[in-house]
This record gives structure tokens, C-alpha cells and sequence, in this order.
């Protein structure tokens, strides 16, 4: 009878363990989506801030630079601003540019062809912590430097309530062990 308590306290064990510690999978994104990473039209020089505000970017995730005649240029906030592409943090020239998201905080990307910059093909991000599941997920923090809507809030109107599994199976498992 003991082993049987010990074994189902084990298995309920494992089980909170695995719950408690689940995040979701990291995500590529591929600039710009299906224009990728080009000097923007004159009547959509927006195009990458819109892209930028409408994802969300989490530690872990990666963006894709797919360009052609074109390189990618990882930049510190004033030379985004300032167009400056002399003093680059780090210069990508391939065609295909894999960069890690590998810290919080805001990412700056410019052309590195002279003048692109200039005409808007540059991309500012908000990287937000790890990815949380889908119950414990934060609101991005309205950020006006970047232009992000904050996440949605409770109702002030009503109690909210949350039940998570884990708590669910820590009751299960006190029932067992008592009853056993």
C-alpha cells in the first residue's frame, strides 16, 4: 500500500513539474512578410512599422531578412534614427539573414544601402521576456517609442477567477494520498 502512494505521489509529481514548466515554441518571422526586406514604395513607407506593431516578439524567436542587392544592418537608436550606416553593431550582406532575438529590450535593423534608410526601409522591434503560455501571457506595455497598443485588461465590473491545471491536480493528488 505504501509503494502505491509513493508511486501515484511520483507520477502526480512529474506531471505538475511538466505543466509548471511549459512555454510556447520560439517563432521565425520573416520581415516584411510576403514583400520581405526591400525599400518601400513612396505610398508605403509605413510598411515596416506596421509589420513591427502588429507582432509580437519574445526572447527566443528569430527574425528573417530575405533580400536581393540589399544587406541588413543591426544598429544602435541614435544611427537608427539618423540613418548613420557607418558604425554598424553588426552588417549582413547574404540575402538571407537569420538574427536571434536574445535579450528584452529594443532591436533597431536599417539598409545598409546608401539612402534606403532614408526612405524608410528600417525596423524597430520590442522584444518581450520568453514566451509564457497562453494563460499567464503579459500584455505588451504600451510603449510610444515604438507604438504598441497595450494587451487587454480585465473588466473592472466583475471578480476574475483563475484556475489552472495545476492547481486542479494538486487537489487531485491530496485526494489520492488522503484516501489511500
Amino acid at each position: 500500500m505504501e509503494h502505491l502512494r509513493g508511486f501515484i505521489f511520483c507520477i502526480c509529481f512529474f506531471i505538475l513539474a511538466a505543466l509548471n514548466g511549459s512555454v510556447e515554441a520560439s517563432k521565425q518571422f520573416k520581415v516584411g512578410d510576403h514583400i520581405g526586406w526591400q525599400q518601400p514604395g513612396a505610398n508605403n513607407t509605413e510598411v515596416y512599422t506596421q509589420w513591427a506593431t502588429s507582432k509580437r516578439f519574445h526572447v527566443g524567436d528569430s527574425l528573417s531578412f530575405e533580400y536581393q542587392n540589399d544587406s541588413v544592418l543591426v544598429v544602435e537608436k541614435w544611427d537608427y534614427y539618423h540613418c548613420n550606416i557607418n558604425k554598424p553593431i553588426s552588417s549582413f550582406d547574404d540575402g538571407n539573414t537569420v538574427i536571434n532575438l536574445d535579450r528584452p529590450g529594443l532591436f533597431y535593423f536599417i539598409s545598409g544601402v546608401p539612402d534606403h534608410c532614408k526612405k524608410s526601409q528600417k525596423l524597430m522591434i520590442q522584444v518581450m521576456g520568453l514566451h509564457q503560455r497562453a494563460e499567464s501571457s503579459p500584455g505588451i506595455p504600451n510603449t510610444p517609442e515604438v507604438g504598441l497598443a497595450p494587451g487587454p485588461h480585465p473588466s473592472s465590473s466583475g471578480i476574475v477567477v483563475t484556475v489552472t491545471l495545476t492547481s486542479v491536480f494538486l487537489a487531485l493528488i491530496l485526494t489520492v494520498v488522503t484516501m489511500v
